[in-house]
């Protein structure tokens, strides 16, 4: 027979917040979410959302994947349908092959299809993180990973300065997990040099860390040479993938479209099963006909696809910097991003992201992200993050020279 406490106070019927689970006092809304409702506000220049050009989408490509989809009627038969968790098989061999070209050598057996790279930080995050155990992240991070892991409350521990540059003495706990974006990361634009992603695994194999790759953003380098990914380094050192301590999190978001929610988690053989099991109990699989659809456009002509968005993101980061160097008063520094979507700007000392961003909304009508809310455990406050990828030249420079306007007039009044 089961029994209930009657010491404890009934709960209202409509006092929901009681019921809900202890996690949930760890679940935020983002803070880049809220923003991204400022642009339905025409008058607002935005630098918030992250969020790539719609202008650059493959749209007709896109269109003329479903219509021959939907006109054969084996096809559709098999694109309305249910289908396997682990993914579309022709995708996960067109990826498997496209990874194992960049130094990652895979079969399709290693990967697993998501609802974009974000399912797969969940997955990962309720595979691997107990209550309290570590989670070793950058100084900045990726807010949505720490919204992914949040709910596994986790104890989060912020990657020391010098700890890429020693990392046989970082203090850090042993058998984290560690997550990291070392190709033009979100929020900052920065990628770890050779010496570093090194550092990195030899940081994992002191401390038996498990590894995160997220390369959201690795295609879209328009500046340099490639260097390996953190897998690809692994693969090396280790003998092969299934012997590796590393994942790595694709997706399609960032260069076909956000809207068919297409990523992918790429690792050891038993981690993927693991996977597998989890996303049979999140939602079953990703939405076959967009899996079909992907398949389509990345099969046509999909690497002049990356060459014109890599020139279009790239001159966009070249208006920006200009703006930023020509505008920026003294003691205002920021990153030069050689990919990727993001600058990161250093306010001096005592200016606040967040209050800076009430007063540019209200005054000047611009918008970005403050900087604190990608920081796990010590939040930095005189920073914020700028995103290039969707206003135009005109609106860049613009909105950088009113920006710079209201930082200089915060600066005089301190």
């Amino acid at each position: 027979m089961t029994t209930h406490n009657t010491d404890s106070a009934p709960k209202q019927a409509g006092d929901w917040a009681a019921r809900f689970s202890d996690r949930m006092s760890r679940v935020r809304a983002s803070e880049i979410r809220e923003l991204l409702k400022l642009l339905d506000q025409p008058d607002i220049l935005s630098f918030a959302g992250g969020i790539p050009d719609p202008g650059l989408f493959p749209a007709e490509q896109i269109q003329a994947g479903y219509d021959a989809i939907l006109a054969d009627q084996a096809l559709s038969r098999q694109a309305l349908q249910y289908s396997v968790s682990e993914g579309y098989l022709p995708l996960r061999q067109w990826i498997a092959e496209r990874m194992t070209r960049d130094g990652m050598p895979c079969e399709p057996h290693n990967i697993m299809l998501t609802a974009g790279s974000q399912q797969a930080l969940d997955l990962i995050g309720k595979l691997f993180i107990s209550p309290g155990d570590p989670v070793v992240v950058a100084r900045p991070t990726y807010l949505g990973a720490l919204q992914a892991f949040n709910g596994y409350e986790p104890a989060y521990r912020d990657l020391p300065e010098d700890a890429l540059r020693s990392p046989a003495e970082a203090d850090l706990p042993h058998g984290a997990l560690g997550y990291f974006v070392p190709d033009f990361a979100n929020p900052t634009g920065v990628s770890l040099t050779l010496a570093e992603r090194e550092a990195v695994l030899a940081l994992a194999d002191r401390l038996d860390m498990t590894l995160v790759e997220d390369a959201a953003y690795r295609e879209l380098r328009f500046i340099g040479e490639p260097t390996p990914t953190l897998l690809a380094l692994d693969i090396a050192r280790s003998g092969g993938i299934d012997n590796a301590r590393t994942m790595f999190l694709g997706t399609l978001s960032k260069t076909l479209s956000p809207a068919l929610r297409i990523g992918w988690v790429c690792g050891p053989k038993p981690v993927i099963e693991k996977l597998v099991l989890l996303k049979q109990g999140a939602d079953l699989h990703v939405s076959t006909i967009n899996q079909m659809v992907a398949h389509r456009a990345v099969s046509e002509g999909y690497d002049q696809h990356l060459h014109r968005l890599r020139g279009a993101y790239g001159h966009k980061a070249r208006v920006i910097l200009a703006a930023l160097e020509r505008t920026m008063p003294k003691g205002v520094t920021w990153s030069r991003p050689e990919g990727g979507m993001f600058v990161w700007v250093d306010l001096p000392e005592g200016v606040d992201g967040a209050a800076l961003l009430a007063r540019a909304i209200e005054e000047e009508r611009v918008a970005f992200v403050p900087g604190a809310p990608f920081f796990a455990e010590v939040q930095k406050h005189n920073a914020i993050r700028l995103s290039y990828s969707l206003p135009t030249d005109d609106q860049i420079e613009e909105g950088v020279a009113r920006l710079a306007r209201l930082i200089g007039r915060v600066i005089a009044e301190a």
